[in-house]
């Protein structure tokens, strides 16, 4: 089917090979095409969400382009949720399970199809970590293209989001904005095509995947309306043709520096908790050892630098005109704070793309903070431990300046139940919200709390209320917010042991979450938990709940490494 140059080069005599021929013939393929490598192009395109879209037009284009560069594109596609659409309801379960089907389906595609190559086209939050998953396994030739951002939308004077109308509904509930105002948010809010404008989790994981090389420089602000999405996308087609020629695989990029680089950059622009569960994820694809100690690590020596929402005040679309994460990455690289010799799919070293970036950002712009007065001094996703989570969460220190607290505990079973305390004025400020059964075995499918935790800012609580879960939270989330308790309540995690009033501390600097209660007390309550029965016994989210890993290990459901084999 190809020359000898070919990754998945087919050894069989060319008689054998007539029933492929064949099938090819019938889709397109003439005598020369059989000479050329052959890319898949997985397009995650639907009209369930808006972050989707768009893709199909971003699609042909990339058929066009590696037509006109020499190669075979077969189009194929995946799925897509709506994280937003499903959020705060049952639907949501499913979101975090959708990063394995697509993984597992793009490497089901490539590998059986034995193709050479694989562009991959995702838009919401779980479709980039899905398909950096997937090339990770399948270590062919791979570009990643970003189907770009929402452009924001417009009220009277403000720039909104999506996580404007999450808040909206707290104002609403508080007596803050009446319904008509409520309205007229939501009927603005997002105004077309694209992923969800601030530095939510889609954006996160587009500046991540640009920092790990594995899209070319520039493309994780792009406007998902307009030329430049386009541009971008056949440059990408070309570079993922070089990239064949010449054997560049994937694993040569994800390399743990390049992980180190995206971690920087993720602290930097004040990115998303979910960035931490995803890249751990990817790295394990990858076969790479990447740990909680490493974000810790790293977040300790990055500073906050962009003025971004949730917590912020500008969008995705303003940071590209502000230079884009090519001029964060600068500011990092001349501070020794990236790996400058890590190789991108361009073929160029991290240093050598960002050659002509100044180290500084323009004084014009007010995005991206001069390196003297960033946000924070410090990243802003902390690592947590203690008697409460002795494997690790994940805390989000974005918008409040306090970093500790302590309080007593309020305990719920689900994410309706908390809602439904924060919207009936249950809640009261000095109150540490307790959110558990809703991890990646026990929920299952591990839920963002958007909802409660958009709920809270609008009430005017944030700051003064904190929230505690073995859930996750969205990249619109902000607060005093720990997610990924680890263990969770579902396998016996001391979550699952927490009663209403127990004194609960949080205290970022010292990294440490902790039931503030004796050991002995601990042990008791332990002797006497009973495992909750499974919520689900029959399809997807029965069979990822047998299957998913902990949440510190990325909740993930390709749990073994050859790397672990090794240490074993």
């Amino acid at each position: 089917m190809s020359d000898n140059w070919r990754s998945r080069n087919i050894t069989q005599p060319i008689e054998l090979r007539a029933p492929q021929r064949a099938m090819l013939r019938a889709v397109g393929f003439r005598d020369s095409d059989f000479d050329k490598p052959i890319v898949g192009v997985a397009n995650l395109f639907g009209t369930v969400t808006p972050c989707n879209a768009g893709l199909d037009r971003i699609a042909r284009h990339a058929e066009q382009a590696l037509r006109e560069g020499h190669a075979m594109p077969q189009v194929f596609g995946a799925i897509t949720i709506s994280d937003a659409i499903a959020m705060g309801s049952e639907g949501m379960k499913y979101s975090l399970v959708s990063r394995e089907v697509i993984a597992d389906s793009i490497e089901t595609v490539v590998n059986a199809q034995s193709m050479d190559g694989v562009l991959a086209i995702g838009g919401c939050d779980k479709n980039l970590p899905g398909c950096l998953m997937a090339v990770a396994r399948l270590n062919v030739p791979a570009i990643v293209v970003y189907g770009g951002t929402v452009m924001p939308g417009r009220l009277a004077d403000r720039d909104l989001t999506i996580v404007s109308v999450f808040e909206g509904i707290g104002q609403r509930a508080a007596g803050r904005m009446s319904q008509d105002e409520l309205s007229a948010v939501e009927r603005s809010a997002i105004p077309g095509h694209g992923a969800c404008g601030g530095m939510y989790t889609a954006n996160t994981m587009s500046a991540a995947t640009e920092a790990l090389g594995l899209s070319l420089p520039g493309s994780a602000t792009l406007p998902a309306t307009g030329d430049a999405i386009l541009d971008h996308t056949a440059r990408s087609a070309n570079a993922l043709a070089q990239a064949i020629r010449h054997r560049l695989l994937p694993r040569q990029l994800l390399t743990k520096a390049a992980f180190e680089n995206a971690i920087a950059v993720v602290m930097a622009t004040g990115g998303s908790t979910n960035a931490v569960l995803h890249l751990i994820a990817i790295a394990r694809s990858a076969e790479v050892e990447l740990s909680l100690d490493d974000f810790e690590r790293i977040r300790r020596r990055t500073p906050v630098l962009c003025d971004l929402l949730p917590s912020g005040r500008y969008t995705a679309i303003d940071l590209h005109r502000a230079g884009g994460i090519r001029q964060v990455m600068k500011m990092l690289l001349a501070r020794g704070l990236i790996h400058g010799d890590t190789l991108t799919i361009s073929g160029e070293t991290t240093f050598e793309i960002l050659k002509g970036v100044a180290d500084d950002p323009p004084a014009t712009q007010a995005v991206i903070r001069p390196w003297e007065r960033p946000i924070r001094a410090q990243g802003h996703l902390a690592i947590l431990r203690g008697n409460l989570a002795p494997n690790g969460a994940v805390a989000k220190l974005s918008g409040v300046e306090r970093t500790t607290f302590t309080g007593p505990a309020r305990v719920f079973e689900s994410e309706e139940a908390v809602l439904a305390a924060i919207l009936g004025d249950v809640v009261r400020a000095g109150d540490v919200l307790v959110v558990r059964n809703e991890g990646p075995k026990g929920g299952p499918g591990m839920r963002e709390m958007l909802s409660p935790s958009a709920a809270i800012v609008g009430k005017g609580l944030a700051g003064s209320v904190a929230l505690i879960t073995d859930g996750r939270f969205s990249g619109g989330s902000f607060g005093v917010v720990v997610g990924h308790v680890s263990p969770e309540a579902a396998v016996g995690g001391p979550i699952a042991f927490v009663c209403d009033g127990d004194s609960v501390t949080i205290d970022a600097q010292q990294g440490k979450l902790d039931l503030d209660m004796s050991v002995a007390e601990l042990e008791r309550r332990r002797s006497e938990w009973i495992p909750p029965a499974p919520r689900y016994t029959t399809g997807v989210l029965a069979k990822y709940a047998r299957l998913v890993s902990s949440a510190e290990l990325g909740a993930i459901t390709d749990h073994t490494t050859s790397w672990e084999i090794r240490a074993s």
